[in-house]
């Protein structure tokens, strides 16, 4: 998705913060518009139906973290959270809310330009692709099969799951319970032994030094994130 023409609602409660945004993302060709409130983002979000919303937790009215949930029950409106909270514990329920993205204040402009490129590439329409490459990493999902710089990987079917949900939700932080739900099911929310268990095995199989993971990104106490390269 071009940039141009990508329509950005910022909410936020303090007026610097929203201009700065304005200005910065009015000149990289976002059009943006704004929101005080909680209460307002998610008027906004109906009559403005913007691409993608930048939303700070701490609203005079609504938490974040509830506005969050509110789009959720009805939109997949790409979410990226703007924080001073820095508390892993902030994060980890904000993703679990739904958003797609947590980046804390002070921020830069260039990071905060990838996360929004990396969401938007999430949510953009598109039919579901049969082959997902990135670098040398080839998953090609009508035949189940998992190749390396051109070899076969052997995985376990639960390693290829896990993979599959990570690749499918490529770019974006995905949560320890986001994954083991996804991958086990409802009740090993709790699991996440298992999990990183077999997070290690799965890099240990796809990635050329498993100690500095490539494709597989940590993020620290809140979960992982698949890195898709061009």
């Amino acid at each position: 998705m071009s940039e141009q023409g990508v329509r950005v609602l910022v909410v936020d409660d303090e007026p610097a913060i929203r201009r700065f945004l304005r200005m910065s993302l009015t000149a990289h060709d976002f059009e943006v518009f704004e929101a005080a409130t909680g209460e307002e983002a998610l008027t906004a979000v109906v009559a403005q139906r913007p691409d993608l919303v930048i939303l700070d937790l701490g609203l005079p009215d609504i938490e974040g973290i509830e506005v969050t949930r509110r789009l959720r029950e009805w939109s997949k409106i790409p979410i990226i959270i703007l924080s001073v909270r820095e508390h892993e514990s902030a994060k980890v329920a904000a993703l679990d809310a739904g958003a797609d993205d947590y980046l804390t204040k002070p921020f830069g402009i260039g990071e905060l330009l990838a996360r929004m490129r990396a969401a938007l590439r999430h949510t953009a329409p598109q039919a579901e692709a049969p082959v997902f490459t990135s670098g040398d990493l080839r998953v090609d999902f009508t035949r189940r099969v998992v190749t390396l710089a051109g070899q076969e990987v052997q995985l376990t079917p639960t390693e290829y799951d896990l993979l599959r949900v990570l690749v499918r939700h490529a770019g974006k932080v995905l949560t320890h319970h986001q994954l083991l739900r996804e991958v086990w099911g409802v009740g090993y929310d709790q699991e996440t032994h298992m999990l990183r268990v077999n997070i290690s095995n799965l890099r240990r199989k796809i990635e050329a030094d498993p100690t500095r993971p490539r494709y597989i990104v940590t993020e620290p106490g809140v979960g992982y994130r698949l890195r898709a390269e061009e």
